[in-house]
């Protein structure tokens, strides 16, 4: 196949072009320097050759401060740069994979989010992602829109410094020997590895629509961070911090769980449990540290 994965120099990024490439697909890694998302003339001169199978998206705006203080170019990037992305690929035939947040949500369900529930975001990051999931589901119907949550990879995430959430707890642990983490906010931690495992699936099956993508089962930040020392065999206080001690300057929600109905009905869930894909993790970052 022939693949084109848009932010290929991104966390996601970087594992959704060496998992198609492992395989032996064509993969043409573009980054932001070589297509501006925003603009319907780049997008056309990357993507309108009609010579591609399928495009990944994995760009996005998603550093949720800066969304916030520039909603306009948050909607340029996340919900019009996927209609871009939508029109182009309806026109020549190829496939879209649409990487999408759990940021939709307000967070308040308090039992795992399914496909079928309203979304209803509580920032302009999650407004702008599900606009541009709207554009994707009613502009291509060969399209796969996926929806993570708290993601980490070994490759760093520029937006957000480069330190994913265990990075920084590792660091923060051998530094000081007591972390305090919050254990109010609940997720599903999800490996970007094994999300892209998930598109590789995906982009062989005509199982098309919205698909919710994480790990199997859920953890407050607090057990995360306990289970990352565990694992990594560091002794480190894991202390519960009260939520007024980190408070947001944009609203977040609380609870980010997210059930993979639809990848289940449809038989193509790959996902391992979330304890399983740190011990993967963590088991990959010190043998990149042996050799």
């Amino acid at each position: 196949m022939r693949i084109v994965v848009i932010g290929a120099n991104g966390q996601l990024g970087v594992d959704v072009a060496e998992a198609f490439a492992r395989r032996g697909d064509e993969v043409t890694a573009l980054t932001h320097e070589e297509i501006e998302l925003s603009n319907p003339e780049s997008v056309r001169a990357c993507l309108g050759s009609g010579n591609i199978d399928a495009v990944v998206n994995t760009a996005a705006m998603h550093h949720v401060e800066k969304c916030e203080q520039d909603p306009a170019r948050a909607f340029a990037v996340n919900a019009l740069g996927a209609r871009n992305l939508a029109l182009v690929t309806r026109e020549t035939g190829a496939v879209l994979v649409h990487v999408s947040t759990d940021y939709v949500f307000d967070g308040s369900k308090d039992e795992p989010y399914v496909e079928e529930d309203a979304p209803l975001p509580l920032n302009v990051y999650g407004n702008s992602k599900l606009a541009g999931e709207h554009f994707v589901r009613t502009l291509n119907p060969r399209h796969h829109v996926l929806r993570t949550s708290a993601i980490y990879g070994k490759h760093p995430c520029r937006a957000k410094g480069g330190l994913n959430f265990v990075e920084l707890m590792l660091k923060l642990g051998r530094e000081r020997g007591r972390v305090r983490v919050v254990d109010s906010e609940f997720v599903s931690p999800t490996p970007t590895a094994d999300i892209a495992r998930q598109i590789v699936v995906l982009g062989d099956s005509d199982a098309f629509g919205l698909h919710h993508a994480t790990a199997e089962g859920s953890c407050s930040w607090h057990r995360f961070a306990t289970e990352i020392f565990a694992m990594a065999g560091l002794s480190v206080q894991v202390e519960v911090a009260d939520p007024s001690e980190f408070p947001a300057k944009v609203p977040r929600p609380r609870y980010s769980v997210l059930e993979n109905r639809r990848l289940k009905a449809a038989g193509l869930n790959v996902f391992q449990p979330w304890e399983a894909g740190l011990a993967e993790y963590l088991g990959a970052m010190q043998g990149a540290l042996a050799s």
